[in-house]
């Protein structure tokens, strides 16, 4: 993976980039993460309840970690997932670059990832993460978390748990669905595999991309740089490719869509607070300046605030015409899973998937 990216450089340019988190007492940042272990596993049976899925990995590891943690854990992720299909593209180049044109490279490119790293990492609440080499493990960052809950004034507890809720879900798709990982897995091979672009050509590419983000972040450059208007997409150039991304994006979309229902659906009852934290987060999400704003359309996160839209329409049309018994057929296989154009047409998928509207749930 020298190649492309020096992920090791990455984190420890991301480490060293990132804001410190919140100021808090040692006593309180202690309850914090005490009280995030005990969230997670009480939300693990609330999302049980509410998606009616059975089995999962009860043993999955839940991880309470700081912002650090997450980029060590992410860089690492990365590293292993990308680096042998990198391999592959340079397999199939007919001009190998130099050893020094591999260093050079992979250091721009590994310092230009870590700006992009660092403000992710201030950012993301939490995340199940699958496709890294420790693979399995859902990670909460706790000062993240907290600074949210400060910044929205909302209960702390309810907040937490609501936050549990959706890492908790994502973390029973992936183990109540042994197949979901591999065809993720399969569909960025594929993705790869499709590439008719020459490596030097792709590592230019993207150091254009990671410099005008990095350029973003640090408040220089012009705009963000018009050469990389489509963020990370600059770098998804045949029809082959972009269907891969549609399918993609509307597993995706299905994942985190369904993780926003759940967290909804468990109501009051669990999280008195829950009308009022959905409110406050929303505008959140919207971004709370121009830079802001910019910097989530670049690296992509606009694209995933309408994967939760677009996926929560889905699961709760669905739902609505078959109940959770009959969405939960999604899960059979890869061919069962929506495609794009079904988001927003939640019957066509009932009709594809099951001939006919089933009677509802009981």
């Amino acid at each position: 993976m020298s190649s492309m990216v020096d992920w090791d450089l990455a984190a420890s340019t991301a480490r060293r980039l990132v804001r410190p988190g919140p100021e808090i007492t040692l006593e309180d940042a202690t309850d914090a993460v005490n009280e995030l272990r005990v969230a997670a596993i009480r939300a693990d049976g609330h999302v049980r309840d509410v998606t009616r899925m059975a089995g999962g990995d009860l043993t999955a590891p839940v991880r309470v970690v700081d912002r650090a943690a997450w980029i060590d854990v992410n860089c690492a992720g990365m590293a292993h997932v990308l680096g042998p299909l990198v391999e592959q593209l340079q397999a199939r180049s007919e001009r190998p670059p130099s050893g020094l044109a591999l260093a050079v490279g992979s250091r721009a490119t590994g310092v230009q990832a870590g700006a992009v790293l660092a403000f992710v990492a201030a950012r993301v609440l939490g995340q199940y993460d699958v496709l890294g080499p420790d693979g399995g493990q859902l990670l909460l960052v706790a000062p993240n978390i907290v600074d949210a809950e400060r910044r929205l004034g909302v209960d702390p507890s309810d907040f937490r748990l609501w936050v549990c809720l959706h890492e908790q879900t994502h973390r029973l798709q992936f183990t109540a669905v042994p197949w979901l990982a591999d065809h993720l897995r399969s569909e960025l091979g594929e993705f790869v595999a499709a590439t008719d672009t020459d490596p030097e050509v792709l590592k230019q590419r993207l150091q254009v991309v990671l410099k005008a983000l990095s350029s973003s972040v640090r408040g220089s450059g012009d705009k963000a740089g018009d050469a990389a208007g489509e963020g990370i997409l600059a770098l998804v150039q045949n029809p082959e490719q972009r269907a891969i991304l549609d399918r993609l994006t509307a597993m995706m979309s299905l994942v985190e869509g369904h993780a926003e229902y759940v967290m909804d659906e468990v109501g009051p009852a669990v999280v008195p607070s829950v009308a009022t934290i959905r409110r406050k987060f929303g505008k959140r999400r919207e971004g709370t300046s121009p830079l802001d704003r910019m910097l989530r359309r670049l690296l992509g996160l606009d694209q995933k605030m309408k994967q939760y839209a677009d996926g929560r329409k889905f699961v709760s049309g669905v739902v609505a015409e078959v109940g959770m018994d009959g969405f939960n057929a999604v899960w059979t296989s890869p061919g069962t899973l929506p495609r794009k154009d079904e988001l927003a047409a939640p019957g066509d998928w009932v009709r594809r998937v099951h001939g006919r509207p089933l009677a509802l749930d009981a």
